[in-house]
């Protein structure tokens, strides 16, 4: 689990630096065997673009890294739930493994409120461990919000 935290807290720190830009802060690390080779951050506002989440921008950095689109030895540092878009992708990326911190009620899409990631339908199934540092994540994105509502 140290290590999760440990990648988690590189994820948290992309998430802080998408907040200090006005966007949602969430961020995304993807690694292999103790190795970072894509990271990202929320990009939605700068870019324009309603795909341009953590996950998405890094998923597209991992396979372009990698040369292939099939991420199964890849495991993906998220500081939010996957929305179904996000979720999807990782489904048809056959990313090997997520870990996740805080959930998110209102888009998940680990069980919060869809569930993509386990669909019987799905070709391949991605493993999932949630609630890495949850609480911290959990603050930031409310702290975020609440700022915006202020």
């Amino acid at each position: 689990m140290a290590e999760a935290e440990a990648w988690m807290r590189e994820a948290l720190r992309l998430a802080r630096s998408a907040g200090g830009r006005g966007e949602v802060p969430v961020g995304a690390v993807a690694v292999i065997d103790g190795m970072r080779i894509a990271a990202a951050s929320n990009r939605m506002e700068a870019a324009h673009d309603a795909t341009a989440h953590a996950e998405m921008l890094c998923l597209r950095r991992a396979a372009a890294r990698l040369g292939t689109w099939r991420l199964n030895s890849v495991t993906l540092y998220v500081t939010l739930e996957p929305c179904p878009m996000c979720a999807s992708a990782m489904v048809l990326s056959r990313l090997g493994r997520l870990v996740y911190a805080a959930t998110d009620p209102k888009k998940g899409a680990d069980g919060s409120a869809y569930r993509v990631l386990d669909h019987p339908a799905n070709n391949h199934r991605v493993a999932v461990t949630s609630g890495v540092l949850a609480a911290e994540a959990s603050d930031m994105l409310s702290g975020f919000f609440k700022g915006l509502r202020a």
